[in-house]
């Protein structure tokens, strides 16, 4: 009797992580929406002192040129372009006495600007 096996296909990882924090209040955000987006885009755009600089938005569905990843039940948008300049970063929530906002964590970059909004790779 022959053994047939078939190659384990492993689904793509996320170019991108959202931490616990940053997925929670995403969702919190979603859930105030109305009508609910159906996902999180994540991307980076030209522009800003450095070069460029990161987007965040919600999304109905999903671009010709996207990749959908699914993050604890969250649908994570990023287009092909981004996913390059994205590659390893992770992105947190954070909430101090000087403010509370999305920060972004990533290996790429090579400078910031002064206020730190943009970036270059």
């Amino acid at each position: 009797m022959a053994t047939i096996t078939t190659p384990e296909v492993k689904p793509k990882s996320a170019p991108i992580s959202l931490t616990p924090n940053a997925i929670a209040k995403v969702k919190e955000i979603m859930a105030q929406q109305n009508p609910a987006p159906a996902g999180l885009r994540v991307g980076v755009v030209g522009g800003g002192c450095s070069g460029f600089s990161y987007s965040m938005s919600f999304e109905n569905s999903a671009g010709m040129m996207d990749k959908v990843f699914e993050m604890d039940g969250l649908k994570v948008y990023v287009d092909a372009t981004s996913a390059m300049y994205l590659n390893g970063c992770t992105v947190d929530y954070l909430e101090t006495l000087e403010g509370a906002g999305f920060k972004f964590e990533n290996p790429n970059v090579k400078s910031t600007c002064g206020c730190g909004s943009s970036f270059n790779v």
